[in-house]
């Protein structure tokens, strides 16, 4: 087998004969062209029988520098075309079928990326700073660093920054930007060789290796992913460390952008698989850095217990580092900038720059957006500025200028639905009316329905009639955009990164065929309330005196008390809902709520955020919309809410000797 060359100088290679006889040596300081060299083996090998000839005019001959040409062996010959005038690559097809298969478009200085983001100089310093500081310090016992963040962080632009800092410090090995829209980078199949062709490219030892590599195997390109790894990177290395290549010199941060851009969850876990077993060879001298949207393949591999947990460095971007100010600083330069270009330093003010900071929540690629759209030429930036801060999306809005943000909404939210609704016990759903279900829940109250704001985001799942932890798949897909977090009590809530989100969802003129009017999100949690408290397990022939001692498990005892408390409020201001009524009040469920109702209302203990003369006024209004369509159902509904009212009275006379007994026996305690 061919050995790579031993030492290099420059541009020119070293040339070293490989007989060990020191008598047939000698020394010469001549240089030899590329040329001229071709023109000297030919002598040394007249006629096809030269092939088997050992004689040479550099036999014996040592020390001596031939431009552009490696000789290992007296049987075999090399030629790196390393920049020879009028050089002719001598190379098999190993390197040139490494081309066809690598993604020039991935590079970080690929034309494809002309425009790319990257930040200014001055803002995320901090971020940046520890990047660099894990890239150089080599001690670092973790070789993988994985940085995660909601769309739209900035975390492109990050490594886009890395990357050329990298090159500048003759540390940049290599780099991938994923990309959807990108059909030669949104897959993983030319992760590798593009990888390894940026490895060799500026290494005459590491291209021979890889070349070799894939001469004795042209199919190495269709093979999994830890074939690959092996053959086009460990192993070359592998091969130029028992050559006693010092890799310590060799640039080794390996960057890859965007893993949540690659087509097909299990590739990009894949993926991760194969880097991980790559960073345990403790040997090679590589750190790769790895960018993406906190997704399930790289998510799951970060938690606890997960296969990259214990071996990577992790940033989370958008819970570490607060990227307001700089903002503020993105913002102000570009519009001093357009101060120039338009000759007014004052068509902006300060107010106007902390609105937009405020708007953007810690989001870079809104302020980008928000600057994109005013700095459009052939428009006047005061005007656009002024439609940005005071625009109200609606139907016949003429301007969009989050546009290019509600692409990416939209991309993100289609590919969640499509993924969560393929699955077989999903079979049914419907992903969009769930999403906003909890996106109701979590937005705040609303006045419309009061309590839905109170509720967990595991309680409402129950109550959707869903299995324990759906609000988690449910989300699973869009964790660049939302959270699940414990608010102070303990409760978990659906946490929004951007506003602007939350904007897309409510208006239809910019979610389009994903938008979801709160209406139908009531109807349908109206449906699952009276199922709910048809179907829960209750004995009502023997109702204890306070609701928690129902003989029910804690979460059956707290979905059945939302179902109660909330039902008015859904059934109120929906139509289309006359069949499920009737079937709940066939079954009895007026009566169950009758039975129960002394428990939630009687003592005046509820923890309601609203009285119980509101919850029976929005039933009584809801039976009055009956009274043409069904006057036998509306007459039932207003009897119980009659009955209810009476019972209120006698409650709240009831409630008020308890409290004046309680009050006396105070005032007699303190005269004592």
């Amino acid at each position: 087998m061919t050995q790579p060359p031993a030492r290099q100088s420059g541009s020119e290679n070293l040339i070293s004969h490989s007989s060990p006889t020191p008598s047939n040596t000698l020394s010469t300081n001549e240089n030899l062209n590329y040329p001229q060299a071709l023109r000297a083996f030919s002598i040394a090998r007249p006629g096809a029988s030269g092939l088997n000839n050992t004689s040479s005019i550099l036999a014996g001959a040592s020390d001596f520098q031939m431009r552009d040409i490696q000789y290992f062996e007296a049987s075999h010959l090399t030629v790196n075309t390393g920049g020879g005038a009028g050089a002719q690559s001598l190379y098999p097809n190993g390197w040139e079928l490494l081309l066809k298969n690598t993604a020039a478009n991935a590079l970080h200085n690929s034309s494809a990326r002309y425009d790319a983001p990257k930040c200014d100089e001055d803002t995320r310093v901090e971020v940046i700073g520890e990047i660099m500081d894990w890239i150089i310090d080599r001690d670092v016992p973790q070789r993988l660093l994985c940085m995660t963040g909601a769309a739209g962080a900035g975390k492109s632009a990050l490594q886009q920054t890395t990357a050329e800092i990298c090159l500048g410090i003759d540390s940049l090995a290599s780099s991938f930007f994923f990309s959807t829209s990108d059909s030669t980078r949104n897959t993983v199949e030319r992760v590798i060789p593009t990888i390894a062709y940026q490895l060799g490219r500026n290494n005459a030892a590491i291209k021979h290796w890889i070349n070799s590599a894939v001469e004795s195997d042209e199919l190495i390109f269709s093979k999994s992913l830890q074939a690959q790894m092996e053959a086009l990177i460990v192993i070359p290395f592998q091969r130029c460390i028992q050559a006693g290549m010092d890799l310590s010199t060799v640039p080794h941060a390996i960057l890859i952008d965007g893993l949540d851009e690659c087509k097909g969850e299990d590739r990009q876990a894949e993926l991760l698989a194969v880097i991980r077993k790559c960073v345990l060879v403790k040997a090679l001298p590589f750190r790769f850095f790895i960018a993406s949207r906190p997704e399930w393949a790289i998510r799951t591999a970060l938690e606890p217990g997960g296969h990259l947990q214990e071996i990577a460095y992790h940033i989370q971007l958008s819970d570490k580092y607060d990227a307001t100010e700089d903002m503020r600083r993105y913002l102000r330069r570009r519009f001093e900038a357009i101060g120039l270009r338009i000759g007014d330093p004052r068509w902006f003010g300060d107010r106007d720059i902390d609105i937009l900071v405020k708007a953007a929540s810690g989001q870079f690629i809104y302020a980008a957006t928000v600057f994109k759209y005013i700095s459009e030429r052939r428009t006047f930036p005061p005007d656009r500025l002024r439609i940005i801060l005071t625009w109200t999306p609606h139907q016949q809005q003429v301007a969009r200028p989050f546009e290019a943000l509600d692409r990416l909404y939209a991309n993100i939210l289609r590919t969640a639905k499509d993924t969560y609704e393929v699955i077989d016990t999903h079979h049914g759903r419907d992903f969009l009316l769930l999403f906003k279900a909890q996106h109701l829940n979590g937005a705040g109250p609303s006045i419309w329905v009061p309590w839905i704001a109170t509720l967990p985001a595991d309680a409402l799942s129950m109550l959707l009639g869903l299995e324990a932890r759906a609000e988690e798949n449910l989300i699973s897909d869009l964790r660049s955009l939302v959270a699940l977090e414990r608010d102070k009590n303990d409760d978990l809530r659906l946490h929004m990164y951007h506003k602007s989100f939350s904007d897309f969802l409510g208006e239809k003129s910019r979610s389009k065929d994903l938008f979801v009017p709160p209406s139908r999100v009531y109807t349908h949690l109206a449906k699952c309330l009276m199922q709910h408290i048809i179907d829960c397990p209750v004995d009502l022939d023997s109702i204890p005196d306070k609701w928690e001692e129902l003989r029910l498990p804690r979460a059956h005892q707290r979905s059945l008390r939302e179902s109660v408390k909330g039902l008015p409020f859904f059934l109120w201001g929906i139509n289309d809902i006359d069949n499920e009524v009737i079937d709940f009040t066939q079954k009895g469920g007026w009566h169950r709520i009758d039975k129960l109702m002394p428990l939630l209302f009687r003592g005046r203990i509820s923890g309601l955020l609203f009285k119980f003369e509101d919850w029976r006024e929005h039933l009584r209004q809801f039976s009055g919309n009956f009274q043409v369509r069904q006057p036998e159902l509306a007459a039932v509904i207003l009897e119980f809410v009659a009955k209810w009212e009476c019972d209120d009275k006698e409650w709240d006379i009831e409630w008020g000797r308890r409290y004046a007994s309680r009050r006396a026996k105070l005032n007699l305690k303190a005269q004592k």
